[in-house]
Order: structure tokens, then sequence, then C-alpha cells
């Protein structure tokens, strides 16, 4: 099936208008980690915060309704939060720095994980990510991760992509792996921004995931437009009830 979508290559405008995009945000998030305005995002708004609370996972565009176009690409940036009732923080960073458990914890988006490295706070991970919306994509993904505590109740965590590389006939013989930036361009960077705290006898966790994709090609939208535009939500949801489920049974 993904033989319907063109291969293409990621465009030096497409990567910096991504990377404007991330050091705009940047700058946003910042006043909030020193005390100028909510640490949380649901907090911002008491409908959200009532519905985390009794258990519901949110999820929504950071801003606007759509997915932000730039040059031949766009740009996905979803916010979600989640209540995890009777756990701690430590915990709760405890199970998400155990990157080689991540395989078992967020299958089947997560088909492998590996911790390379790690310094204190700073960790070096390999991921193989599934994406399966009508078409199945495989990619070896490699992500630079920083840890850092506000106070004893509050941490955050910063995770960028450093090589995204897509898999043809992954799991066969014929298993091979393409070049970083080149391929059906249905993820080229990914950041994601998670915010813990401890209170109300458990742990809100928050991620922000901003992610860097191919525009839709006039005539492809029924095979490419459902992978590059649900998946974020979809995969973000995941990822916090993956986080939830974990700690809970725990």
């Amino acid at each position: 099936m993904v033989q319907t979508a063109n291969i293409v290559q990621l465009k030096p405008r497409t990567l910096a208008a991504f990377e404007a995009y991330i050091r705009e945000a940047e700058a946003a998030m910042e006043p909030s980690l020193h005390g100028h305005g909510a640490f949380l995002w649901c907090d911002t708004d008491p409908h959200i915060a009532q519905q985390v609370r009794h258990g519901d996972i949110a999820a929504q565009l950071w801003s606007g309704d759509a997915s932000v176009k730039v040059p031949n690409g766009l740009i996905h940036d979803w916010i979600g939060a989640a209540f995890i009732p009777r756990a701690t923080v430590a915990a709760t960073i405890a199970l998400i720095q155990d990157y080689d458990n991540h395989k078992n914890v967020y299958q089947p988006d997560v088909m492998d994980s590996k911790l390379v490295s790690r310094n204190g706070d700073d960790f070096h991970i390999s991921l193989r990510l599934l994406k399966k919306k009508i078409i199945t994509v495989v990619l070896d993904t490699d992500h630079d991760v920083h840890y850092s505590s506000v106070d004893d109740a509050r941490w955050c965590c910063r995770s960028h992509t450093t090589r995204i590389a897509e898999v043809d006939d992954a799991g066969t013989e014929k298993e091979k792996v393409l070049p970083p930036d080149t391929g059906y361009g249905f993820l080229w960077r990914l950041y994601s921004y998670w915010r813990f705290q401890e209170r109300d006898d458990g742990v809100y966790v928050e991620c922000r995931a901003i992610s860097l994709t191919r525009d839709i090609p006039m005539g492809l939208g029924w095979v490419i437009e459902p992978i590059i535009r649900k998946l974020p939500k979809e995969s973000l949801i995941h990822t916090l009830k993956a986080t939830r489920d974990a700690l809970t049974s725990a």
C-alpha cells in the first residue's frame, strides 16, 4: 500500500521552519518553569483540569484547529494530560527512565528500545517505532533526553530526535534502513516536553509532542492523511494511557 505514496526528501527550508517553530515554542514555555503562569497545562482550564482529575486523558492541539503548514511539510503540536492516582513522582520518573523496558510498556508503538548511554540526568536512547494507520511504517529513531527538577514535587523532561530512519521490510532478511530524512516522510522530527507534578494523592503527567512530517500531496490524501494527521494524537493518548496503566499495575 505504501508504494502508492511518493518518496520525498526533507528540504532545508522545511527543517528551518520547524526549528524556528521549536525555538518560539520553547521560549514561550520557559516562564512557566520559573513561577510565571501555571506549571501544568491542564490547570489553565478548569474544565480540562476536572476531566483529568476524574480519570479522562485530555488531548488537543496546542493552538488552533489544524496542523501548521510550512514549506513542503506539516507541524503537529499536541498537548495531553493524565492523572495517576496513588503514584509518586519518583516512581513515574523511574518508569519513564527505564528505557530498556519501553518496548514492553509502550507496545505496539515501541517495537524495541535501548538505553545507549546515561550521564546524570542526560540520556541517549534508541527506539524502533511502529506507525500503523492504513499503511505500516517502521522507524529507527535516536533521542537525546534531559530531565530537570523544579522542586521535590515537580519535574520536567525534554526529548528530541537526533536521527529518524525509515525501515523497509522490517524484521525480514530483506530489512533495509534508509538514510535519515529520506523515504515517505511520515515522521522527520519529534520533540517531546514532559511535565510531572505530585499532588492530590497522585501524579499529573503531561506531554507536549511537536512533530514534523511531509505535507499531503494532491490525490493521495486517502492513504497519507490518516497516518499524518490522526496518529500524533492517537500516539500521545496511547503513551499517556500506557504510562498510567504501568504505574497503576505496579
